[in-house]
């Protein structure tokens, strides 16, 4: 293939997958979840490439949770990845955003090194958002993604994605929001406030969003999120007004709850029925992101 052939995240995600797929029908192997080490190595000689990543290593090093270097004369790469501060979820889809910079941006720069908060950029128009887009393609295809899905969305149907494909629980569940019909929000959560929500396309017609990327919203009180409660896994159901003050008086929100004490927040899944509107009175659509807000 052409050396400056342009990847868009999808396309280039779907070529791996397809070699994935075949590797797995024809040597009985595991399909999921996928050794993104092993096919980091053998990338260059999917796509002909003369500069292979020809390491990849674990390091000890708190500035970063993954990296992408290049030697000086730009024909091998080194993918890094800090595995003290990482799950192994979290270690699997920082390996392949740090693949995805390798395949969508080693032409325009010779290093890369990435946080945490750079691995949840999905509906950004950066790089980040870009390697963050392929790794949930490659990880956790639509094809096999949607099979998995079920309208009576839980924590535990997440749940089982996130163990079927290797990733965290919040990859998982974003990438479940992305392909849901239902009316979904994700909230992440540290010491009381909105660290960013995502909606699912349902819930974000229906007015069922936050605006964190405007100011610091407040976790409602009454929420099973301001409470003490630290999982709540199939939810409980409250008045919707609980989280959307203009919902309709008859209207509930399901809302269910992890929280991390390792990484110090709070996931919660709010499960609204289809058709519940809970737009102020009046309002106009918002020009936001289709999921992010």
């Amino acid at each position: 293939m052409p050396e400056r052939e342009v990847w868009t995240p999808q396309k280039a995600a779907i070529r791996l997958t397809h070699i994935c797929d075949h590797v797995s029908q024809a040597h009985g192997v595991t399909r999921f979840p996928v050794d993104v080490s092993q096919l980091a190595l053998d990338t260059a000689e999917v796509f002909k490439w003369s500069d292979p990543i020809s390491k990849v290593q674990p390091v000890d090093i708190m500035s970063f949770d993954g990296a992408l270097f290049a030697n000086e004369q730009r024909t091998r790469w080194m993918l890094l990845y800090n595995e003290k501060i990482a799950s192994p979820g979290r270690i699997r889809f920082t390996q392949a955003h740090e693949l995805g910079h390798y395949i969508l941006h080693r032409l325009n720069r010779d290093e890369f090194q990435c946080s945490g908060e750079d691995m949840l950029s999905w509906e950004e128009k950066t790089i980040e958002a870009e390697a963050d887009l392929f790794a949930s393609f490659l990880l956790m295809p639509l094809n096999d993604f949607r099979k998995q899905l079920v309208p009576d969305i839980d924590i535990e149907a997440v749940q089982h994605c996130a163990h079927r494909y290797g990733v965290s629980l919040t990859a998982a569940a974003l990438k479940w929001i992305k392909c849901t019909e239902e009316s979904v929000v994700l909230v992440l959560s540290r010491d009381g406030f909105m660290k960013w929500a995502y909606s699912s396309k349902a819930a974000l017609r229906n007015g069922a969003f936050f605006r964190t990327r405007q100011g610091v919203i407040p976790i409602p009180p009454g929420s099973l999120a301001a409470g003490t409660i630290t999982q709540e896994r199939g939810g409980i159901e409250l008045p919707a007004s609980t989280w959307f003050p203009h919902a309709d008086r008859s209207t509930s929100v399901r809302e269910m709850k992890i929280q991390s004490d390792q990484y110090e927040y709070v996931l919660t899944l709010l499960h609204l029925p289809r058709t519940a509107t809970v737009w102020p009175p009046f309002a106009e659509e918002p020009e936001v992101s289709p999921h992010r807000c």
